[in-house]
């Protein structure tokens, strides 16, 4: 399948490479390389076409973002969650994706969805008060999908509790610069958000229910196939892509690094039959993560694109070994950098950047695999699932 995009990441390979100190240093994407990120289109692969979008199967966006993150893991990370944001905005209203992406459809949107803010009902919309972390790449972006819950007068959480997705240019918001200071995953300059007492109009108000479940798509009329995907297939996929792509990453550069290394007993390590076992061990292991992923999207992708609702016993199934797959290839990338020697520690050796990278990723909260595992095995032995922490992001 031709992949444009991917072609384009390939050819940048070297402006990647170059610029990742610079990311390291500035705690964000280097000016320079969001640049080209924008120009090889790799935000744009799941927007609709109407904006000068792909409207790509998620198997490219996931391939897409793969070999970003291989080649500079914070680029990849960054690609993999703002990506993902146009997908959901396809079935916002339609005069907030004409706001966005009428004039320019190169208008990056950042996140997080996290609930860390309080919405107060008014006339027309809402007033929105919070502080949210986590927003990657949010200084290349102009506008952001915002989580909140809707709130009372006294700033409380109004009982039951009901979430949002709110959408707000920037504005209408604050980014703190020094509160990304991290030991992975440093250029994705992922900063604080403040919002204080904006105004959000009703029609960039989404419920986050019905973004969950499907309804909202169904609610503005969505007939294409990528729109109908659930979205814990889709928001989760660019976060364990980019993390794999990083272990690939951690893959090609360990094995670059052991090429003409010599061991302290000098050996040479291409004779050192314990170092090729584990190389050949977790080469395989990164692969299946790999290919378990793609085989997910393209499964739930047959059967949405077959007209078939996608049951809460698929979701998790999906979930469970989409979180298998981060954690298997994470673990594959630690047995490669462990038998690196000291050499390996180094600041100019990307191998440890790499190492840093992938297991930054494992902590998004989409990878924790407590909660999914349990949901997915009480699923599959026909146990109904309750309401609440088994069920997020599920």
């Amino acid at each position: 399948m031709s992949n444009p995009v991917l072609d384009n990441i390939v050819a940048m390979a070297d402006e990647l490479r170059a610029g990742a100190d610079d990311g390291e240093t500035l705690g964000r994407l280097p000016d320079d390389m969001a640049k080209r990120l924008r120009q090889a289109g790799l935000i744009r692969l799941l927007q609709r076409t109407k904006y000068h979008g792909y409207e790509a199967h998620p198997r490219e966006f996931a391939e897409a973002v793969m070999k970003t993150a291989s080649i500079y893991g914070s680029a990849g990370w960054v690609g993999g969650i703002v990506g993902v944001h146009p997908w959901q905005l396809a079935f916002a209203d339609p005069k907030v994706q004409d706001e966005i992406l009428a004039a320019d459809s190169d208008t990056w949107q950042a996140s997080p969805y996290m609930p860390a803010g309080i919405a107060v009902p008014g006339d027309g919309g809402y007033v929105l008060n919070g502080r949210w972390q986590f927003s990657s790449g949010t200084d290349h972006c102009d506008w952001i999908f915002l989580g909140a819950m809707v709130g009372g007068a006294d700033g409380k959480p109004l009982m039951p509790p009901r979430s949002l997705h709110v959408i707000l240019p920037r504005s209408d918001y604050q980014i703190i610069d020094g509160s990304w200071n991290v030991v992975g995953l440093r250029g994705t300059g992922s900063k604080d958000i403040v919002v204080q007492n904006a105004f959000v109009p009703d029609y960039r108000v989404m419920e986050a229910d019905k973004v969950i479940d499907g309804t909202a798509a169904k609610e503005y009329g969505v007939t294409e196939t990528l729109y109908k995907m659930p979205w814990s297939t889709i928001f989760p996929l660019g976060i364990t892509a980019a993390t794999i792509g990083i272990c690939e990453g951690v893959l090609a550069a360990g094995i670059d690094y052991q090429r003409n290394r010599v061991g302290a007993s000098g050996n040479v390590i291409k004779d050192d039959p314990y170092v090729l076992h584990a190389l050949g061990e977790s080469a395989s292991e990164i692969d299946a993560a790999r290919q378990h992923l793609l085989a997910n999207v393209d499964r739930v992708w047959d059967l949405v694109d077959s007209g078939r609702d996608i049951d809460f016993a698929t979701r998790a199934r999906v979930r469970r070994d989409q979180v298998r797959a981060a954690w298997r290839a994470v673990r594959a990338a630690d047995e490669i950098f462990d038998r690196a020697g000291g050499n390996a520690l180094r600041m100019d050796n990307p191998l440890q950047r790499f190492w840093r990278d992938a297991h930054a990723g494992l902590h998004h909260a989409i990878h924790v695999s407590s909660t999914t595992y349990h949901a997915s095995a009480m699923a599959s032995l026909d146990v109904e699932v309750p309401q609440g922490p088994l069920r997020v992001m599920i």
